[in-house]
């Protein structure tokens, strides 16, 4: 409402309006016997919908039904996804770049922790591209090169310059938070694998203990906890 040119107190005042009516509407529900329980008629239901109610076998029409506006970008190309997913969009070049940018930025977000020093690097690349559109620095279809690249990294969870050794997202994980250092996050993760119980996870006897093996590889507390970080949101490790 901010940017639709409200002030705060009329932001408030509206707010205050909404909750009046909506407790209105709730008191008339209420009071007219809106509010309809169904539990009663749930057999009787059931019974109608089983005895009168017949589907066919579903007929899949495309092999990339149900995937997401990024995954769809990553297995067909980000102009065939526009197509497919954004054309209600009507080619209005901004709202499909800021709903890209949004879906990418939703991913870091929720990614985050399981890696956060490459997160963190995406997170910086989306922001230089947003930028570089908002600037009109690039033209349209560089702008969709770079988002599309962009996404193919976040997808597949690494960048170029990750050894193969690192062949999990918790080595991955490590090693960003450990400096790039691929021989201590190896270390790291063995001792984990070794030594884990299970239910660690929770467990404060045992997660003492798994971090006791772990300072034993990296000897420095600060950087024992932010591994550990790592380790407990890792599904690998748990």
């Amino acid at each position: 409402m901010e940017a639709a040119g409200y002030s705060s107190t009329q932001i408030e005042g509206i707010k205050r309006k909404l909750e009046h009516h909506l407790n209105v509407r709730e008191v008339i529900r209420k009071a007219s016997g809106e509010s309809l329980d169904l539990k009663p008629y749930e057999a009787d239901m059931r019974h109608l919908i089983d005895t009168y109610i017949e589907a066919a076998e579903p007929r899949k029409i495309s092999p990339f039904d149900g995937l997401s506006l990024l995954d769809l970008i990553v297995k067909t190309g980000i102009a065939d996804a526009i197509a497919k997913q954004l054309s209600g969009l009507k080619g209005n070049k901004d709202a499909i770049a800021e709903t890209i940018e949004n879906n990418v930025r939703s991913k870091i977000v929720k990614e985050h922790l399981n890696d956060p020093a490459y997160y963190e690097k995406m997170s910086a690349l989306l922001e230089e591209i947003i930028a570089s559109r908002k600037a009109k620095a690039i033209d349209y279809e560089k702008y969709l090169a770079k988002i599309a690249d962009l996404v193919r990294q976040l997808e597949a969870g690494r960048g170029d310059d990750v050894s193969a050794k690192l062949d999990t997202p918790g080595k991955r994980a490590l090693w960003g938070i450990l400096g790039n250092d691929e021989a201590k996050a190896l270390r790291v993760h063995d001792a984990v694998m070794q030594h884990k119980r299970d239910g660690w996870l929770g467990d404060d006897r045992r997660e003492r203990e798994l971090m006791s093996y772990i300072y034993n590889v990296l000897g420095d507390v600060a950087v024992v906890e932010k591994a550990f970080g790592i380790i407990k949101a890792q599904r690998e490790y748990r």
